[in-house]
């Protein structure tokens, strides 16, 4: 703030550092005496020097405004000291407040013999002279001046002047508060640009970086709007840690310092009692993030209440007709619905009898690329404390974790608003340590607990190259979890990360795969960078490490996941060219193995021979729909347990068509193409119009077993509802016929849904799909393997473009991995042969384009 009035040069005599009633030695010794003091401290200390400094500041004013004859002045504090806090260097910001009836000479005069005392003393100090018109105008004028009076606090002289600023100064925030909080929230953001975030760096700035202080008075002058408020859990307590941290800091140094620099840390944590530097950082890295949590929170209702009142109340009500005001809910998932642009429950969702639904909502929040609301994760936090998940988790919550951590950048704010709550510690109890838990190498960007969640957001770009995008955003996420622990974190995270999976329901098979990754995260980027890649010696102990192909695929894209996800200095070209030479190393002495053995395909069930018989005989369509109970909890062995572990619960469908069914039931699109070919997609296609997720399928031939007759397709669907109640089998099988007629017009269906949902699908920037030809791995057809993003109508597409090439699928196995589809389609050509290298190829980029 600047003077209205013109300083002189000094008052008369030796400066004044006396006052009001202070003990022996004036304020100085008073103060002194205080800040050497063991207690008070934290906000019993800061209360104490806040009065101390007004008796002192009030007996000034009163011995020299009454020596002079002047009335209608006050002293006033405004900002951190008008709240009542200060730290032991903190400024002092002032206002000598008069009513414009005093001579100016004369209220120099008095200005000078309030100021000079405080400078005399060495202490910083923000003054200005205004009368109440005065200091309107500057809050108009500037915003910080504004904020400034929302903490204005009577020292001296006359109240009901105070009383009248105070009063006016809360009337114009609030009338102009639509106009100048969008100039706060960018004020905020262009400060956490410059200063960053203080719940990452090793040397924050305490006041300036984003969830420090600032922040914190930002959320209170929202508060002061009406228009909105911050969350109120645990934010008090952090600006508490975040002053009684600065106290201490200004204390160590002697100085008004708000950065907590390294060589500070021991000394400060010792002041404030604690175990060593690294809780000092951790403490201050948990105040700062439920301050900006809150301010994400708040702003974005801000946003919304503004955005509500940017629309006249009468184009409103055009706009809205009779839901006017209460807004459109968009279905989501099940349970979970878009409202104002947040994911929030459904009015019929209830988290106490469905304890995934917290897991469900957080996935289609991220896959939407919208924030959950907070009051949506507390009911869900509530309902979780009596009624928590199994364990191991059912199938569902693993899939919707998987789902929620391949949602690419949009999973972190999701992540953190679940952490916010206590969401994440009590899903997986292990967080904990890693919570906020500071890395003092300077390569490191995050936090332990960010940059495990900044991997699953790298590896989920990275999912087109694996085979089994799911376990490597376990991994990603999994693994650094042994930081925190005593020794070599990767070897205790071994042991962490095997309980962690098989809390989550993964199979023997699949737990030991992860453990592996977790134990070996560091071994390609070390072996790469600091060994003789020419000596058999180092490969083979890469080799013998890793054990199979699969496993090396999934350690390069994990390497090059935490490498990006560490930070700049971590991965270059020349890393990755060196990891890469790396891998194909060790595939190649990995290939030189003997294959493991293919499991051989059970036969046909008994229901599957009914409902083949049964499409036999009527030549048309056969369906049958179960619900798929849990699976068992009994011994089971290995390869059973991760088959079981990999397949969701929901509902079983079993289709049985006729290879070659009547006229009427031919797809009218290729009436002399593959039948096979053309079934597929019409199933798939009446599937995602009734709003089934194709979680897993399966698809077959079967031969009659005369030999007389057309074979029969059977095709088991493994679906779940996207939201509501499941279809019946007939309806299904009705849309199926009319699919296969060609009189249900499915692309154009999928088309138009697509453009209405086109926002959302658009929200997640997703890998681009990802098709092969696996050439050589079947004697008996080619095998055309597509990786791609899961969305509605996926299978139906790559169906219509195998029909478009002529091709036949002799059988097909679909999965679905948290957010990622993993197909195989066995094919061949008219011939009945597979494919030829060149053809097999040209097929691939076909449906790669289809898909693109």
């Amino acid at each position: 703030m600047t003077d209205s009035v013109e300083e002189t040069a000094g008052p008369a005599g030796e400066p004044d550092t006396g006052g009001g009633p202070t003990p022996e030695g004036g304020y100085p010794a008073a103060r002194l005496r205080l800040l050497q003091d063991d207690a008070p401290t934290g906000p019993d200390r800061r209360a104490t020097l806040a009065r101390l400094t007004d008796d002192w500041l009030a007996g000034l004013l009163t011995r020299h405004a009454t020596a002079a004859g002047l009335t209608g002045t006050a002293l006033v504090a405004v900002g951190g000291y008008g709240r009542g806090e200060l730290s032991p260097r903190s400024d002092l910001d002032l206002l000598l407040l008069h009513d414009g009836r005093a001579d100016t000479g004369a209220l120099a005069a008095l200005a000078d013999h309030l100021w000079y005392p405080v400078w005399d003393l060495g202490l910083d100090l923000d003054h200005s002279v205004r009368t109440p018109a005065e200091a309107r105008k500057a809050a108009r004028d500037d915003l910080k001046v504004q904020l400034g009076l929302l903490d204005a606090r009577h020292l001296a002289g006359d109240p009901e002047l105070t009383a009248a600023l105070r009063s006016t100064a809360y009337a114009d925030w609030r009338e102009s508060a639509p106009k100048r909080l969008p100039e706060l929230h960018d004020l905020c953001q262009e400060r956490a640009e410059r200063h960053g975030e203080l719940q990452f760096l090793l040397e924050p700035d305490l006041k300036e970086a984003r969830g420090g202080l600032r922040d914190a008075t930002a959320l209170r002058a929202v508060a002061a709007s009406w228009l909105a408020d911050a969350p109120r859990g645990g934010l008090e307590a952090a600006r508490t840690r975040l002053l009684d941290t600065r106290d201490a800091l200004h204390l160590a140094t002697g100085r008004a310092t708000d950065r907590l620099s390294l060589q500070e840390h021991t000394q400060i944590a010792e002041a404030l009692g604690m175990l060593d530097a690294d809780a000092l950082l951790r403490q201050t890295y948990e105040s700062a993030r439920t301050i900006s949590y809150a301010a994400d929170v708040t702003w974005r209702e801000v946003g919304r209440v503004l955005r509500a009142r940017s629309v006249k109340p009468v184009l409103r009500g055009l706009l809205h007709g009779r839901t006017a005001g209460k807004g459109e809910r968009s279905p989501l998932a099940e349970g979970v619905v878009e409202l104002d642009g947040e994911a929030v429950l459904a009015r019929s969702a209830r988290p106490e009898r469905d304890p995934v639904l917290v897991l469900r909502a957080a996935a289609a929040a991220a896959q939407a690329g919208l924030p959950l609301a907070t009051h949506a994760i507390r009911r869900c936090a509530t309902a979780a404390a009596t009624r928590p998940l199994p364990v191991p988790w059912p199938a569902e919550a693993r899939e919707q974790l998987i789902t929620l951590l391949g949602a690419g950048t949009h999973t972190v704010p999701v992540w953190e608003a679940l952490e916010a709550e206590g969401i994440v510690t009590r899903l997986l109890p292990d967080w904990e340590r890693v919570r906020c838990r500071p890395q003092r190498n300077p390569v490191h960007t995050w936090t332990v607990d960010r940059h495990l969640i900044e991997t699953a957001v790298r590896a989920s770009a990275l999912t087109r190259r694996v085979h089994r995008p799911d376990l490597l955003l376990i991994a990603a996420l999994l693994h650094d979890i042994g930081k925190g622990w005593p020794g070599d974190h990767s070897v205790a995270g071994e042991t962490i990360a095997r309980d962690v999976a098989a809390r989550l329901g993964f199979g023997a098979r699949d737990t030991a795969v992860i453990a592996t990754l977790v134990r070996h995260h560091l071994l390609l980027i070390d072996t790469a960078t600091r060994r003789d890649l020419d000596d058999p010696a180092t490969v083979g102990a890469v080799a013998e490490a890793v054990g199979h192909t699969g496993t090396l695929e999934l350690l390069h894209a994990l390497t090059e996941a935490d490498a990006l996800a560490t930070g700049p200095a971590a991965w270059s070209a020349w890393r990755g060219g060196l990891v890469a030479d790396l891998v194909k190393r060790v595939a190649a002495r990995l290939a030189g193995e003997p294959a493991e053995e293919a499991r051989p395909a059970d036969g046909p069930t008994a229901e599957q021979r009914r409902l083949a018989a049964e499409a036999r005989r009527t030549n048309g369509p056969v369906l049958a729909l179960h619900a798929r109970a849990e699976p068992p909890t009994g011994p089971e062995d290995d390869s059973a347990a991760d088959e079981r572990a990999r397949q969701p619960v929901g509902v079983e469908l079993l289709m049985a068509v006729p290879a070659h069914p009547s006229r009427g039931h031919r797809p009218s699109a290729n009436p002399m193409g593959p039948p096979s070919t053309g079934v597929l997609p019409a199933a798939a296609g009446v599937l995602a119009l009734h709003r089934l997720t194709v979680r897993a399928a399966d698809l077959l031939e079967l031969d009659p077993e005369n030999g007389d007759g057309d074979p029969i397709l059977l095709i088991g669907w493994r679906v779940a509802a996207e939201y509501g109640s499941l279809p019946d089998a007939d309806r299904l099988r009705v849309d199926l016929v009319r699919a296969l007629e060609g009189s249900l017009d499915i692309p154009t269906r999928l088309a138009e849904r697509e453009r209405a949902y086109a926002r959302r699908a658009r929200a997640v920037l997703a890998p681009p799909p990802r098709v092969t030809a696996v050439t050589g791995s079947s004697r008996t057809a080619t095998v055309i393997e597509v990786r791609a993003q899961d969305a509605h109508g996926l299978l139906h597409r790559i169906g219509r473009a195998l029909e478009t090439a002529g091709v036949t699928v002799r059988s097909a196995h679909i999965s679905t991995l948290g957010a990622n589809a993993v197909d195989a389609f066995y094919v061949t050509g008219p011939d009945g042969a597979p494919l030829t290298d060149t053809a097999a190829h040209e097929l691939a980029a076909a449906v790669e384009r289809a898909l693109g």
